[in-house]
C-alpha cells in the first residue's frame, strides 16, 4: 500500500467526505412524489425522473489523492410514491422489503465494452418499432432519459476535475462519457459509475459479480502493452476498492455492512479451466492489505482447485476479515442445472448479497423471499407425539408441517409489486430488446426459501427418536412439561439432552443422517410449486437475520436448548454443542445431499485468533477448507474472533471502530452492530486448528 492509498484510507476512515453530504430537505427534493402524483407520472417514468433530480443535486467531490472519482453527497432517495400512493398499492401487492429491486447482479461487462452511448442508440432503434405499446414507449423512453441524465452528470463532473486542475480525472472522464473502456483505470472508472448509479436509483444490495473475469482483459492488456506496470495497476484496484466503501453506510441493510457489494473470484468454465487469474491474486492481495469490509470475497472452488488458492483466502481469514467465503462448484452447478438454470448460466453463478447463489445479467430470482423455521416445525408437532406410535409417523408430522407452512408462504407471495428500475434494466440483459423493466421479470425469476434451525431441529429428533422411541427414556409428560416451563422442573432432562444426547457436528451419522433427511424433506415440499412468474421455489441453509427473529418467541426446544438461547446462524451447529473439532463440524455438514438446497447457505465457524501464529496454521486452514469441498461441502464461511477483545469492545467502542466480524453472511464493524448481533458473535463457539 502506497502512501497514497494509505492517506486516502485514513480520509475516509475518518469520514472526513461526511462534510459534503446533503438530505433531500436541504436541497429542495424531498417532495418530489407529490409533484409525480400532481403530473400523472407513471411509475416508470417517476423512476427516471427521481433518478435525474438526484444526479442534478449531485455535487461533483475529488478527494485528496482521487484517481477514481463519483462520491455520492444526496444522502437519500427520495421516495416516487406518495404514503397514500405507496398504501393503496400495498393493499393489493405482496412487497419484498422496501420494494425496489435488489439482490440481484448486473451485468457490467456489456456496457463496459459498448458505453452509454451505445446503449443509447440500441434504444432510439428499439423505438422505431411501431408496434410498441405505450407502457413499452414509456420504459424506452425513460431508460433513455436515465442514460442521459448519467452523461450529464459525468459531464459535471469532468468540467469539475479540469477547474480544480484534475486534467488525467477529467480526460477519463470524457473518454467514457460516451464510449467503452480501453484502459484498466477508465474500465474501474466506469464500473464505478455504473455501480453508484443503480444505488442512486433506489436500487441495493447491487453485487460487483465476477470483478475477476470482466476485468481481467483491460488490465492484462495494459500490462502486455505497457501502458502499467503491475504496481500502477495494484494501485488502481486498491483505490477502486477503498472507493467501495465511501458510501456503503448510504446504503441500506438490515444493519451496517448489510450492503451486499459481494465480489466473486475464481470458478470453473464448461470446457474445465480454473479461472483464478493474477487479477483474482490482486484481488485478495488488496482486501489483505486494505482491512475493510468491502468489497466482501468469494471465492468459486472445487475439489480440484490447487491449495495454493485456499492457503491465500486463509490469509483473509487470518486477519479477521470474515471472508472469503468459499462456493463449491462441485456441488452448486449441479444443483442449479437440476432447478432449470441453461448449463452455460449456471457455469456463470456468482452469489448474491450474503449467499445466495444467483446468474448475473439474465436472472430477477428473488433469493431471500422468506424463511421456513425447520425447528419451530419439529417444535409444533410435539403435542402429537403421544398419538404416533413410531419415529417414522411423527416425522411424516413434520413433513406435513413443513408443506403447510409453504403452502402459506407461497399463497402470500402473490401479486408482487416491484418499483420500476429503468437504470437497472440498462444493466441487465434483453431489456431493451424485451422493451421490458428488470422489474417485471428476467430470464429467471425464481424465488429462494431460507431454513433455519436445522442442527438445532435434526438434534431435538435425534433426541426423540433416541430417548423417547428406541431408549423410552423420557415420557411424553416430561417432555412436554420441560418445553412448556423452560425446563424449570426438568434440569436432569436438559443435562441429558445437552451433554448427552447426539448432536450435529459431532461426526455423528444418527443425527447427521437426520439433518439430511430434513432438507431433503424440505426440498420435496417445494418441488412442483410454480411461482406468478413461472419462477420455481429454492430450498436453502442460510437463515439471513431470521436466526434472531425465529429464535425470539421460539421457547425452549427438545434438544435442550433453552427458550432465551439463540438458535446458530446459517448452516452451523448448536452454540453450546460439546465440540469435538472443526473436522467433525466439517464432516457433519457435508453428509447431507447439499444440491438440493441450491439456495445457499454457508457452514460457519469460528476460529479463536490465537491458534493464527505461524505460516502453517495457514497451510492448516487451507486444508480444512479443501476437506469441505472435497466431502461435498456446498459452502463455507470463517471467522477469527478473540472473545476477550469483543467483550471489551462492547464496553469500549471508541476503541475498536476497525474491529470486522462476520455476522450472517457478511462482514461489518463489531461496534456498529445491534446488540443482539453483538452477543450471537459472542456466545459462537470458538475453534482451534
Amino acid at each position: 500500500m502506497n502512501e497514497r492509498i494509505k492517506n486516502l484510507r485514513e480520509y475516509l476512515l475518518d469520514k472526513k467526505h461526511h462534510q459534503f453530504r446533503r438530505t433531500p430537505g436541504e436541497l429542495g427534493i424531498q417532495n418530489l412524489s407529490d409533484e409525480y402524483k400532481a403530473s400523472g407520472f407513471s411509475p416508470v417514468k417517476r423512476s427516471a425522473a427521481c433518478f435525474s433530480a438526484m444526479l442534478e443535486k449531485e455535487q461533483p467531490v475529488i478527494l485528496p489523492g482521487e484517481k477514481i472519482v463519483f462520491t455520492r453527497t444526496v444522502t437519500e432517495v427520495p421516495e416516487v410514491f406518495t404514503k397514500e400512493e405507496w398504501d393503496a398499492i400495498k393493499t393489493s401487492h405482496y412487497i419484498h422489503e422496501k420494494g425496489y429491486v435488489c439482490n440481484i447482479s448486473p451485468d457490467y461487462a456489456y456496457t463496459l465494452t459498448y458505453g452509454l452511448e451505445a446503449r443509447k442508440e440500441e434504444i432510439s432503434k428499439r423505438l422505431e418499432d411501431a408496434g410498441l405499446t405505450k407502457d413499452q414507449k414509456e420504459f424506452l423512453l425513460s431508460a433513455y432519459s436515465s442514460l442521459v441524465s448519467l452523461q450529464d452528470c459525468i459531464e459535471k463532473y469532468a468540467q469539475y476535475a479540469l477547474s480544480v486542475g484534475e486534467t488525467e480525472i477529467a480526460t477519463t472522464l470524457q473518454a467514457i462519457k460516451c464510449n467503452g473502456a480501453t484502459s484498466f483505470r477508465e474500465a474501474l472508472q466506469l464500473l464505478r459509475i455504473l455501480h453508484f448509479s443503480i444505488w442512486e436509483a433506489g436500487n441495493y444490495h447491487n453485487t460487483l459479480g465476477r470483478f475477476d473475469q470482466y476485468m481481467y482483459p483491460y488490465y492484462i492488456r495494459d500490462i502486455e502493452n505497457g501502458v502499467l506496470t503491475k504496481e500502477d495497476a495494484f494501485d488502481l484496484l486498491e483505490e477502486f476498492f477503498l472507493v467501495c466503501n465511501k458510501d456503503s453506510d448510504l446504503y441500506p441493510g438490515m444493519q451496517q455492512g448489510d450492503n451486499g457489494q459481494s465480489m466473486v473470484l475464481g470458478g470453473r468454465s464448461m470446457t474445465g479451466e480454473y479461472l483464478f487469474n493474477e487479477l483474482s491474486r490482486m484481488c485478495l492481495q488488496a482486501s489483505y492489505e486494505l482491512e475493510l469490509i468491502d468489497p466482501k470475497i468469494n471465492i468459486r472452488v472445487d475439489r480440484d482447485t490447487p491449495a495454493e488458492i485456499y492457503e491465500l483466502g486463509s490469509q483473509l481469514t487470518k486477519i479477521g476479515l470474515g471472508f472469503p467465503q468459499y462456493s463449491n462448484d462441485d456441488v452448486v452447478i449441479p444443483g442449479l442445472i437440476r432447478k432449470g438454470y441453461a448449463e452455460e448460466d449456471a457455469y456463470n453463478y456468482v452469489v448474491a448479497a450474503c449467499w445466495e447463489f444467483i446468474i448475473p445479467g439474465v436472472a430477477m430470482d428473488i433469493p431471500n423471499i422468506d424463511a421456513l423455521s425447520l425447528i419451530e416445525c419439529v417444535r409444533d408437532c410435539m403435542e402429537q407425539l403421544k398419538d404416533c406410535p413410531d419415529y417414522a409417523s411423527f416425522y411424516s408430522l413434520i413433513e406435513k408441517e413443513m408443506a403447510n407452512r409453504l403452502d402459506a408462504m407461497c399463497k402470500k407471495h402473490h401479486n408482487i409489486y416491484m418499483i420500476p428500475a429503468p437504470m437497472m434494466s440498462l444493466l441487465m440483459d434483453g431489456t431493451i430488446e424485451r422493451a421490458k423493466d428488470i422489474s417485471e421479470g428476467g430470464k429467471y425469476n425464481n424465488y429462494g426459501i431460507h431454513g433455519t434451525g436445522i442442527a438445532t431441529a435434526a438434534d431435538s429428533l435425534a433426541a426423540i427418536k433416541k430417548y423417547y422411541y428406541e431408549e423410552q427414556k423420557v415420557d411424553y409428560s416430561a417432555w412436554m412439561n420441560a418445553l412448556t416451563h423452560n425446563f424449570k422442573e426438568e434440569k436432569e432432562l436438559q443435562e441429558l439432552l445437552r451433554k448427552e444426547a447426539p448432536k450435529m457436528g459431532q461426526d455423528d451419522d444418527y443425527v447427521d443422517l437426520i439433518a439430511r433427511d430434513l432438507l431433503n424433506s424440505f426440498d420435496r415440499a417445494l418441488q412442483g410449486r410454480i411461482n406468478e412468474k413461472g419462477g420455481v421455489y429454492r430450498a436453502g441453509t442460510g437463515t439471513a437475520m431470521y436466526y434472531i427473529f425465529h429464535a425470539t418467541e421460539l421457547g425452549a426446544t427438545p434438544d435442550g436448548r433453552s427458550a432465551d438461547e439463540k438458535i446458530p446462524a446459517n448452516y452451523s451447529p448448536s452454540l453450546y454443542i460439546k465440540q469435538k473439532g472443526p473436522l467433525s463440524v466439517i464432516k457433519s455438514f457435508a453428509k447431507p445431499d447439499l444440491k438440493n438446497v441450491v439456495n445457499g447457505g454457508p457452514l460457519t465457524l469460528e476460529f479463536d485468533q490465537s491458534v493464527f501464529r505461524n505460516d502453517e496454521s495457514v497451510a492448516k486452514l487451507g486444508m480444512l477448507v479443501r476437506t469441505f469441498i472435497t466431502l461435498g461441502g456446498h459452502q463455507l464461511q470463517l471467522n477469527t474472533v478473540c472473545k476477550e477483545k469483543l467483550l471489551d469492545a462492547k464496553k469500549h467502542p471508541e476503541n475498536y471502530r476497525n474491529l470486522i466480524v462476520r455476522v450472517w453472511g457478511w462482514s461489518g464493524y463489531f461496534v456498529e452492530l445491534d446488540e443482539c448481533y453483538q452477543d450471537h458473535v459472542i456466545n459462537r463457539i470458538e475453534f482451534g486448528l
